[in-house]
């Protein structure tokens, strides 16, 4: 099959992209000088100190504004030491940023300083402004005479300016022992302008896998010092890194990051609601410290607020979601069908839908977490469902669907990762009749690596498909999603690897979908 593409602008070819995996010393040969980096120099600053080697975990960008983004990374020279403090002295240490236009730095256009800190993990979120809309820029940090990585990113299009394409590709659940990265490093080679990813970062389990990648600390997660040494760990990955400093991303969380299917304040009857409070603030403390967003990000206690918009000129909205921070708990079938339920809250819900009522962008985009289309399991008149999946929810996805087809929101797309698989599914405004109209497009990702190596299931996946004739692609493959959108049409290419298992997989595209502006439902492109 052919791959979708139409080149905008100048790929970041692979030789500019080694610059990526230049270690410090190796970076601060091509720019120290530029940089004010020289040992003396800094020494005479006073900002050099026994901090060696800091850039472990890479650098990433993220939330790009018109003006603006935020630039992220995270002084560790041990990210694994198992007090959860990186190898960093129990001290604050400045860290110092650029961004340019080009990759050598000639024309710095913004610098400033950070104070990265130990009660945040030595983390830096320096929320640049000032920027040009819609440009690429390059970016990096100094600590002394330590240069890090360099980064790309690109800000957003001023609000309502005429936007011609956007390309951006979705990712989630990256379970480390379960297999290599390595759909990032072909996600690295992409013409992108955003990464959306949908949850599942890291898992806070013991697994050990086959591999040689088994999950440190070798238990499950629960402390503050666990939960940064196991996303240290994650974000140790060399094709990651590359794939964050290659893009800026747009994230979110899903139940993984704090610990298997948790609802609002429930994950176990046994476990107390206080005692699972402070787990979830170590894991939201920790995630923050880890991901390129905000500081309106930044956790309190037991609350991160992750719901947030991001607009890309005229054609783009993206609305990101949290399904998990105050949903109700997951219920048997019998009581699903209780109008009180929710998977959003009243006030997440609340802001959504008048958001998508108002003044929006060409394609309105929920970027969310679990499968919003109804999906029966079982065949015949009886019906089973996903219970941690919209499903579970059907009077609030209902309310949902409803309200967007009121209000006439343009173009809905909602894009879903969680479920190691991909699914392409018409939004039905009655899920138990076919021919009732197809009101929105479910774009659904499979996994990274979670899951291990695909295990084909023709027969199952067919009966899926005949039970809920609206589901019109189901693969089980590891990979990611490409997205090329226009004011015309939306493609989504569906980006596989053939294992995990071992390094060296080749990416390719088995199956492209269309969905035309104005036409909800997506349309496979022949091979």
């Amino acid at each position: 099959m052919q791959d979708s593409s139409v080149p905008p602008r100048a790929l970041w070819t692979p030789t500019r992209r080694g610059l990526l995996q230049v270690g410090a010393a190796g970076t601060a040969a091509l720019g120290a000088s530029a940089f004010g980096a020289t040992p003396a120099r800094a020494a005479a600053r006073g900002d050099v100190g026994p901090v060696r080697g800091p850039f472990t975990l890479g650098v990433a960008s993220g939330d790009p504004l018109p003006g603006g983004v935020v630039l992220w990374t995270r002084l560790a020279p041990e990210p694994l030491s198992e007090d959860g403090l990186g190898g960093m002295p129990r001290r604050p240490v400045p860290v110092h940023w650029q961004i340019s236009p080009d990759e050598s730095f000639r024309r710095v256009v913004r610098s400033g300083t950070e104070l990265a800190i130990p009660d945040e993990a030595h983390s830096v979120h320096a929320e640049v402004t000032g920027l040009e809309p819609g440009a690429d820029y390059y970016y990096r940090f100094r600590v002394g005479a330590e240069i890090s990585p360099v980064g790309r990113t690109k800000t957003a299009p001023a609000a309502g300016a005429p936007l011609s394409r956007f390309a951006f590709a979705m990712a989630s659940c990256q379970n480390y022992p379960a297999g290599f990265y390595t759909a990032y490093a072909h996600m690295a080679e992409e013409d992108l302008d955003l990464v959306a990813f949908l949850g599942d970062y890291m898992y806070t389990g013991d697994g050990q896998g086959t591999i040689g990648r088994g999950y440190l600390p070798a238990r499950e997660v629960m402390t503050l010092p666990d939960y940064r040494v196991r996303l240290g760990q994650v974000k140790s990955d060399a094709n990651l890194q590359a794939a964050h400093a290659a893009f800026a991303w747009m994230v979110t969380f899903d139940d993984h990051e704090v610990a298997n299917n948790w609802a609002s304040d429930d994950v176990d009857p046994d476990v107390p609601v206080e005692q699972f409070r402070a787990r979830r603030a170590a894991a939201f403390q920790a995630y923050y410290e880890h991901m390129p967003v905000r500081r309106g990000q930044q956790p309190a206690g037991s609350h991160l607020q992750i719901n947030r918009r991001l607009t890309f000129g005229d054609l783009m909205d993206f609305y990101v979601l949290d399904t998990r921070q105050y949903r109700s708990d997951q219920v048997s079938p019998a009581d699903r069908f209780d109008p009180g339920r929710t998977i959003l809250g009243d006030e997440q819900e609340a802001w959504l839908t008048q958001a998508l009522a108002g003044p929006s962008a060409r394609w309105n985009v929920l970027a969310q977490q679990v499968v919003f289309s109804q999906r029966d399991f079982t065949v015949g008149p009886d019906q089973g469902f996903n219970d941690d999946s919209w499903d579970n929810y059907p009077i609030a996805r209902n309310r949902l669907r409803d309200q967007m087809v009121a209000a006439g929101t343009r173009n809905p797309v909602v894009l879903t990762g969680d479920v190691h698989m991909n699914y392409l599914c018409d939004v039905k405004a009655d899920f138990d009749d076919p021919t009732s109209a197809t009101v929105a497009t479910e774009i659904v990702g499979t996994s990274i690596s979670s899951g291990g190596d695909a295990a084909p299931n023709p027969t199952g996946d067919k009966k899926q498909m005949q039970e809920n004739p609206h589901l019109k692609f189901i693969n089980r493959d590891r990979g990611y999603v490409r997205n090329v959108v226009t004011p015309h049409d939306w493609t989504a290419d569906f980006r596989s690897v053939d294992f995990v298992s071992r390094p060296g997989a080749p990416v390719r595209t088995v199956a492209s979908f269309v969905i035309q502006d104005g036409r909800p439902g997506g349309v496979r492109v022949p091979s």
